[in-house]
């Protein structure tokens, strides 16, 4: 890890390490080899004495933690919202730092507590950026939320497409085209097994399930085709009336819930940043739209902190890294270890703009596979450079203030090329 911001000579170093209940804090004073210990419990009383104690010191106060869930964040606040220095320490640093130092694998708060005031005093730290006092609190929990309300609704909907559908109503799956559909959910749940279709005529199915199904250009003709397609089931002979069926429209009411939880959070993000400057410039970029311009943003921050763009694929784990050692040189790939929601959103945009047409990153993963088309490791590859393209351009027209250009090439320094 480089060092990033020197620690004045004067300064106090103060190591903490961070747990739900309580916080082992290792105080060492400038040019004295003796360390004060104290424990520091999460309450409010305990966190008034602590910033008291530290601004008590007549001299410059860094102050270092890693990050532990959400748990490190109240006191962080706390620190920043006092004025007091904030360094964050990696937590792959402090595992490799603590294993060099102790030899060995063992691990406890104490020691966690001196290694931490080691990676201070040689500068192996980060500056906090505390999400409060940067203004990302919303956008963060509003991509956080998105991404949970997401994989429930996932989770739900191969529920149903996997247990209740093949033993109700197997042939329905047919008519389910885009998962986003709400008519689909809510004409299952009115209509459960196929029986409750049969039992009525023709004439008064398609009444009942004329405003269900919404706005369709051969609406008559979908309805008859489910009419008759129920007709056909071979899903198993459940009344209607039973418990069964009570669950399977318990799970149906979840998902709908979930599709109307979704778009509100995607409603809200809209509201929340659109029109601001760099929200619509990530749009303006191929494969990204709100909700991933709407993750970028909450996890990156301002991208204009990244001086390079080089940085910015460090943050994001999409750097190179080669193991060598002697003759021995391993395989470049990517290092991993940044923000993997991050990755993980540049990646879909990535997918999302290959399959687009005219666009600078659909013509870089077709020349890259042009040797091998059908050589899925050739495209696996071609996917990657063409998510640290993505970073790359994300990164560029934040940085520059300039539009998207689709087929623009900037050059930088050495011959590379920034977008």
């Amino acid at each position: 890890m480089a060092r990033i911001h020197s620690i004045a000579q004067d300064a106090v170093l103060v190591a903490i390490d961070i747990s739900k209940k309580r916080n082992d804090v290792l105080i060492q004073m400038p040019g004295s080899p003796r360390r004060r210990r104290l424990v520091v419990l999460n309450q409010r009383a305990e966190h008034d004495r602590f910033i008291q104690r530290l601004k008590a010191f007549d001299r410059p106060v860094v102050t270092g933690f890693e990050a532990t869930g959400n748990y490190h964040r109240a006191l962080a606040w706390r620190l920043v919202d006092a004025g007091i220095k904030t360094r964050l320490i990696s937590s792959m640093a402090l595992a490799r730092q603590r294993e060099a130092i102790h030899n060995g694998w063992d691990k406890n708060d104490p020691k966690d507590a001196q290694v931490i005031l080691h990676m201070l005093a040689t500068g192996l730290s980060q500056v906090y950026l505390d999400p409060l006092v940067a203004g990302l609190a919303d956008i963060q929990e509003l991509s956080k939320t998105h991404e949970a309300v997401s994989r429930a609704r996932t989770q739900t909907i191969h529920r149903i497409l996997t247990h209740y559908l093949p033993l109700y109503f197997p042939e329905i799956e047919k008519f389910l085209g885009s998962s986003r559909r709400d008519w689909f959910f809510a004409l299952l749940e009115t209509f459960p097994p196929p029986a409750s279709i049969t039992a009525l005529s023709p004439e008064a199915f398609s009444a009942a399930a004329w405003d269900i199904v919404g706005k369709k250009v051969s609406k008559a003709r979908l309805i008859v085709d489910i009419c008759e397609t129920a007709k056909e089931s071979i899903g198993l002979p459940v009344p209607v009336d039973s418990r069964a069926i009570a669950m399977f429209r318990m799970v149906l009411a979840e998902a709908r819930s979930l599709n109307r939880q979704r778009n509100t959070i995607e409603a809200e993000a809209e509201a929340l940043l659109g029109g601001t400057p760099d929200f619509e410039a990530l749009k303006q970029i191929p494969g990204i739209g709100p909700i991933i311009a709407l993750t970028i943003l909450a996890e990156a921050g301002d991208l204009r902190r990244f001086g390079h763009h080089r940085q910015f694929l460090k943050f994001c784990g999409l750097d190179l890294s080669t193991h060598q050692s002697g003759t021995f040189r391993g395989q470049t790939k990517l290092s991993k270890y940044g923000n993997a929601r991050l990755r993980r959103a540049l990646w879909m945009a990535g997918l999302v703009a290959i399959r687009q047409k005219e666009n600078n990153f659909r013509d870089k993963y077709t020349r890259y596979i042009a040797r091998d088309p059908d050589n899925p490791d050739l495209r696996r590859k071609a996917l990657t450079a063409v998510t640290a393209k993505m970073a790359r351009t994300a990164h560029a027209i934040i940085k520059s203030g300039k539009a998207y250009r689709p087929f623009y090439e900037g050059a930088v320094p050495g011959g590379r090329i920034s977008l």
